[in-house]
């Protein structure tokens, strides 16, 4: 029952029936969302709370409620602020180690490194802001090359070693901000406490979900992944499907059940997701939501970008694109098969939904594949 999967997941995600205030909100619930594409990241957290704008969500970096980070698996994510401290204190020392070579093949050995972390904590302290290419013009010039791919990875070393995280956007730039700074009030878990929290958070927001799913999201070891979900106790309940074993929120089924009762119209019906969004990259194995044979299309040449899609009844039917227009902006979609004219309405709905969260108006184009 795949479909089933993936309206639980829709479900669980808060891509329908959300209730949310705030983008703080979507991320706490979320706990960690893909943010290596800034506007895909924006639309992402819009998506799953009611009238929201892109100004606001942007406005939640600003002031430092959602912070950008390297959380855990060395992948860019957003996360509520209090939330980065204890999820970097678990899950990136294995991180550290994993790019020890790449390390060495820079020749950035730990004097190096901690003098780059002298440097950083000077310009940066007393809540001063600076960009990747201003931080590495400063590290220059006090003789710390940043040639190659070496800047890039002193600024990725320092932040999984709770030095720098992503601070206040200035223009269409990021900035880097001390962390200890930057978050005023961090959460202090210890380690079992923490790995209970990843996972119960990792499973009642993406749930249903696999034990391979959730390391894979992560990066812990597989014994670390049982504990956390041993420690989440009843807030976590399994279910079998088609001989795989899910894990989810204890309430999944009930919530399920309450969206589809809500409306005659079914508000799981079709959605137009953001690249990189949680639905997608939230998984090790996406065959639950996606034919495999359509994954080509999602990541063409398989170069790791992935384009935004049409979600339907749970699974992904095709993949849509902005186009920029002197008045209005357009948004075409390419669905996988022809879907038919209660689709393309709900399409439609989907792409002005979208345009009021840019502030812009919107044209749509359906087209069969």
């Amino acid at each position: 029952m795949r479909s089933r999967i993936g309206l639980l997941r829709v479900a669980a995600q808060r891509i329908a029936g959300s209730t949310f205030a705030s983008p703080l909100d979507a991320a706490r619930h979320m706990l960690a969302m893909q943010g290596q594409d800034w506007a895909s990241l924006k639309w992402s957290i819009g998506l799953r709370v009611p009238k929201t704008t892109d100004a606001r969500v942007e406005e939640a970096f600003t002031n430092g409620k959602l912070v950008r980070a390297w959380p855990m698996r060395g992948t860019l994510h957003a996360v509520a602020a209090e939330d980065l401290p204890w999820m970097v204190d678990l899950c990136c020392p294995r991180v550290v180690k994993s790019v020890s070579a790449r390390r060495a093949a820079l020749s950035l050995d730990e004097k190096t490194l901690e003098r780059a972390r002298t440097v950083a904590e000077n310009a940066l302290g007393g809540g001063k802001h600076l960009t990747r290419e201003e931080l590495q013009a400063l590290w220059d010039r006090k003789g710390i090359s940043t040639a190659g791919q070496r800047g890039y990875h002193m600024l990725f070393h320092l932040s999984i070693t709770k030095t720098l995280c992503f601070g206040p956007p200035k223009g269409k730039q990021q900035t880097f901000v001390l962390m200890r700074e930057w978050i005023k009030k961090p959460r202090t878990l210890g380690r079992e406490e923490a790995l209970g929290e990843l996972a119960r958070r990792y499973f009642q927001s993406h749930g249903p979900a696999t034990l391979a799913d959730f390391a894979g999201w992560t990066k812990l070891t597989l014994a670390d992944t049982k504990v956390g979900i041993a420690l989440a106790g009843n807030a976590l309940t399994t279910l079998d499907e088609d001989g795989v074993r899910y894990v989810m929120a204890a309430d999944a089924e009930d919530r399920l059940s309450e969206l589809q009762d809500a409306s005659t119209r079914n508000a799981l019906s079709l959605h137009a997701l953001p690249g990189f969004d949680e639905f997608v990259l939230g998984y090790k194995e996406r065959g639950a939501v996606i034919d495999r044979a359509h994954m080509s299309r999602i990541v063409p040449g398989g170069n790791g970008v992935f384009k935004p899609t049409i979600v339907k009844d749970g699974r992904v039917v095709g993949t849509w694109r902005r186009v920029h227009k002197a008045k209005n902006t357009i948004v075409e979609a390419e669905p996988f098969s022809k879907l038919g004219a209660d689709a393309a309405r709900a399409f439609a709905e989907a792409a002005a939904s979208y345009g009021r969260f840019l502030g812009v108006p919107v044209a749509h184009a359906l087209f069969s594949s």
